[in-house]
């Protein structure tokens, strides 16, 4: 059983800082590719970034410049910084992951919620 365990999500107000983690577990394979998607209310879930097992990353544009992706590949664990967080943030955040040779996990979700 793969397992991915999202943490670290909550309600900030505007212009403040989470840091969210999600550890794999239950796994012997190697993980390459890892990222964080969300989806808000009345929309549908949408890329944040992704990143491989060598650090390469993509963003969103909307997310650029705002928030960083990064991973310990020691600990299966991959981890979003998100800083100067805005209302349009608000949303289920869902860690992935991508199993080599097996095949894309997700996680639960955790919730981010912005205040003005």
């Amino acid at each position: 059983q793969v397992q991915l365990v999202e943490s670290g999500g909550g309600l900030v107000q505007a212009g403040g800082s989470l840091r969210l983690s999600c550890a794999a577990s239950g796994t012997m394979f190697s993980i390459s590719s890892m990222g964080w998607y969300r989806q808000a209310p009345g929309k549908q879930r949408e890329l944040v970034a992704t990143i491989t097992r060598a650090g390469s990353s993509n963003y969103a544009e909307a997310v650029k410049g705002r928030f960083t992706i990064s991973r310990d590949n020691a600990k299966n664990t991959v981890y979003l910084q998100m800083n100067s967080l805005k209302p349009e943030d608000t949303a289920v955040y869902y860690c992935n992951a991508m199993v080599q040779a097996v095949g894309l996990y997700w996680g639960q979700g955790t919730q981010v919620t912005v205040s003005s």
